[in-house]
Parts: structure tokens; C-alpha cells; sequence
């Protein structure tokens, strides 16, 4: 499987699959390439409706340069802690931020300050650390945690140096579950509205009564299984995967 930088008819290829409706999968297999680097690259690059070959190279030659600081001489390379592959890590990261974004944090700078905080051993990081290590300003930073912690994604602690630290709550999937479930919720009561508006028995009402009924299910199914699982979210590091709390983790089908 090749590997390093797309190529420039590789990006061509990219913006034709993409116009044609392909899916990112079938793209990727054309250019024998993995799935998550055409994804990645797509994402990054206006995304679906925006995304154009030349553009991108261009895009992608400039961050190569700007990433590119002369460092001081005798400067060692960065250190990552328990051994990882820099390279490894700034790829996963990458990839991890085009998923946040596909998923609703449609800002990309916001969607990096979340991956950073998640990937951090802490779970935490300063304004300052954060600022060194996306390589932005602490203007940035501070617009993207604000709109973190309105989304309740983020809150603030002093550490002992009392130091500002922004914090990734060990719940924050619990509480995105149930706002998903209160806004379904809301969908199912201004459904259920529209069809007494409408009349009923009449075709657009027993079709939203219908919607009503799915997204009821659905809410009251997703509220169920995250209070199921909300213990998965804490459970100690040592414990070996498929396991929850030293038993075995339940199958699903």
C-alpha cells in the first residue's frame, strides 16, 4: 500500500469519486489507500460539497512549509510520554479531529482543542500548553473553549500552581446522549402537535404521528442504553479490554 503525501492526481481522483456521489471506502480502495486518508483529507479540505484537487495540494503544501520552523541547534526532537510515535500521534489526531467534525463540531479549531484534551493522559490542559502545542493564538484557544463550555464539553479547574485548566468531563458522552435524547424528545412532541394541527386520520398527520412514535422509541431505547453503560466511562485503566469492572462485558448483537 503506498504511502506518504497524496499526489496531485491522486487529490484529482479524490474530487472526481467525490463528485460522482462514491463513498469514501470505494474511493480509497481505487487509490489503494486507507478509508480514514481520504476521509481525512476531504474533511479538511472543504468537505463533500467544497472540496477541490488543486485547492487542496496548494492547502497542503502550505501547511508543510508553515510546519517546517528552523529549530535551534542542538534542539531535540519533541518527547512524547510511554514511548509514542510523534508521527503516529499528530496522524491519529488528524483523523480524530475529521471525525469530531463530521459529527457536529463543524469549527475545526474547536474540534482540535477537544482532541487535544482528550488525548491528553490528564485529561486536561492550560490555555498556554494548549497554545504551544496547536502552534495558534491564545485568542483561538479561548473562542474555542468558550464555545466548549457552553455545550457543557469543557469546565475549569486551578490546579495547585493555581493555573486555569480546562478539563474533558469523564461524562461528557453520558451528557451527550442525553441531550440527543432531549432533543428527540422535542421532535416527538412538535410531531405529535402537527398531527392534531392537521387533522386526525389525514395523510400528513398519521405521517407525523408515525415520525412521533419512531423517535419516541428510538429517545426512550438511547436513554436506557446509556444508563446502562454509563459505568463503562470509569472504568480503571488497568482493566483488560472486554472486560467492565473485572467481568466479562456483555455481548451485543
Amino acid at each position: 500500500m503506498p504511502g506518504g503525501r497524496l499526489t496531485q492526481q491522486e487529490r484529482q481522483q479524490i474530487a472526481l469519486g467525490v463528485a460522482d456521489g462514491l463513498a469514501y471506502a470505494e474511493i480509497a480502495r481505487r487509490l489503494d489507500r486507507p478509508t480514514s486518508t481520504v476521509t481525512r483529507e476531504v474533511m479538511r479540505n472543504g468537505g463533500p460539497a467544497g472540496y477541490r484537487a488543486d485547492q487542496a495540494h496548494r492547502a497542503t503544501e502550505h501547511r508543510a512549509r508553515r510546519r517546517r520552523p528552523a529549530e535551534p541547534r542542538g534542539a531535540a526532537p519533541a518527547v512524547l510520554p510511554h514511548g509514542r510515535d510523534p508521527e503516529a500521534v499528530a496522524e491519529y489526531e488528524e483523523q480524530f479531529t475529521a471525525v469530531m467534525m463530521q459529527s457536529g463540531l463543524s469549527n475545526k479549531m474547536t474540534a482540535r482543542v477537544m482532541v487535544c484534551l482528550l488525548t491528553a493522559d490528564s485529561g486536561s490542559m492550560t490555555a498556554a500548553e494548549l497554545v504551544r502545542r496547536l502552534q495558534v493564538s491564545p485568542a483561538s484557544i479561548s473562542k474555542s473553549i468558550a464555545f466548549l463550555e457552553s455545550q457543557a464539553l469543557v469546565r475549569r479547574e486551578r490546579d495547585e500552581g493555581r493555573r486555569e485548566r480546562y478539563v474533558i468531563d469523564e461524562n461528557l458522552w453520558y451528557q451527550s446522549m442525553v441531550a440527543s435524547v432531549r432533543s428527540l424528545n422535542q421532535q416527538v412532541d412538535i410531531a405529535r402537535q402537527g398531527a392534531g394541527v392537521l387533522g386526525p386520520g389525514t395523510p400528513a398527520a398519521v405521517r407525523l404521528e408515525n415520525v412521533a412514535r419512531f423517535l419516541d422509541f428510538v429517545a426512550e431505547s438511547l436513554a436506557r442504553a446509556a444508563e446502562q453503560a454509563r459505568d463503562v466511562l470509569h472504568v480503571a485503566a488497568q482493566t483488560p479490554p472486554g472486560e467492565v469492572g473485572g467481568q466479562d462485558r456483555p455481548e451485543t448483537v
